[in-house]
């Protein structure tokens, strides 16, 4: 009998877990859980994204904000004229430093936001139905794990003020 190294079983492991996620990927209703708000919404998912980052952080810099999508500023700047002309968000200058834009949420846009996480709330709360109160805690419990074992946030994926 080959007495399976700890390296073989993390191998397999990885596999199956990447099956897995393939598996839960394909099904509709697991998907992203604001990626199905952009058509009700009406907006891109990468509009969707940044009322997110806007409204869980507050007002950001252009770079902030293209760093927590990871894309450039060139990108951002396209997807904050749609925002701004669609009277989600609003730019403005630094006080100290002038070359530097801050993004916020404007009125319009921290309604959406609100809106958009009562249906994020609601697609997790449905995603948590599936499992019992054991697993539950199971998932969050592993989740945390990964998040600690991650190390210190970088300044730019600091706690958020909800977290804090």
């Amino acid at each position: 009998m080959r007495n399976t190294s700890d390296d073989d079983l993390r191998a397999k492991d990885t596999d199956s877990f990447g099956r897995l996620l393939m598996a839960l990927g394909r099904k509709a209703s697991l998907r992203d859980p604001i990626a199905d708000s952009f058509e009700v919404l009406e907006c891109t998912p990468v509009q969707l994204h940044s009322l997110m980052w806007l409204g869980i952080d507050g007002p950001l810099t252009m770079g902030e904000l293209a760093h927590r999508l990871r894309s450039t500023e060139k990108t951002i700047t396209g997807v904050v004229d749609r925002m701004e002309r669609e009277g989600f968000a609003k730019r403005d200058r630094d006080d100290k430093d002038r070359r530097v834009v801050h993004v916020a949420l404007t009125r319009k846009g921290t309604q959406l936001h609100q809106k958009m996480q009562l249906q994020m709330r609601a697609k997790l709360d449905f995603l948590m139905s599936m499992l019992e109160p054991a697993e539950r805690k199971s998932l969050i419990r592993i989740i945390e794990k990964l998040v600690d074992r991650f190390g210190p946030a970088t300044p730019l994926e600091s706690p958020t003020k909800e977290t804090r």
